[in-house]
């Protein structure tokens, strides 16, 4: 039953629906970054719009799947990413809600289109034909961008009354890539994994 519901994922017109989905996010995501790109060193933007990098690497997988290929190198850029910026993005949410920062219809808002984001990314590994060097080359990206975000300070804006936390959110951030890394090989890698075939 399982791997008859996955199968309507690779259906064409379930790939054209989440693109009609994706791509305005993704536009949006960018927008959303606008203030903070604007204030960002140059050699420093790529790094920045982290969620909307990760819908982007996404709509690039939807695209080749559409075609009735794959894209073994961006689907682990595309999974890893997701998963770990749709986790961290709710989780940020809802902190800033632990610290008094009431929640409003951007915050929900913000809550189910990352949660989204996530599940998508786990709901069409079985798809994936992504092999060990390619989630290697996607976690070398993820971890260096940590580093980029918490050691010279270019992480997405947060809560002002999170940001006495900022090298707690970094600690998590990291596990959180770590996480997010082993479970795409999980999902996504393992020779022993079901796989399924476009449609």
């Amino acid at each position: 039953m399982k791997i008859y519901l996955l199968h309507f994922f690779g259906q064409k017109w379930m790939i054209l629906l989440l693109l009609l989905i994706n791509i305005p996010g993704t536009i949006y995501g960018y927008m959303w970054y606008g203030g903070q790109l604007n204030q960002t060193p140059a050699h420093f933007i790529i790094f920045v719009p982290d969620s909307p990098t990760a819908s982007l690497f996404f709509v690039f997988v939807l695209m080749t799947f559409l075609l009735r290929r794959n894209w073994p190198m961006m689907e682990a850029f595309a999974a890893v990413t997701l998963i770990k910026y749709g986790i961290w993005a709710v989780v940020m949410n809802v902190a800033g809600s632990w610290v008094g920062d009431p929640l409003n219809w951007k915050n929900y808002m913000l809550i189910f289109s990352h949660a989204g984001m996530a599940l998508q990314a786990i709901l069409y590994a079985p798809y994936y034909r992504m092999k060990p060097w390619h989630l290697l080359v996607a976690a070398g990206w993820t971890l260096h961008n940590d580093i980029i975000d918490y050691v010279f300070m270019m992480h997405p804006w947060v809560s002002p009354r999170l940001l006495p936390e900022i090298t707690l959110i970094g600690y998590f951030t990291f596990w959180l890539s770590v996480f997010s890394i082993l479970l795409v090989y999980m999902i996504g890698v393992r020779k022993s994994r079901e796989t399924l075939e476009l449609n």
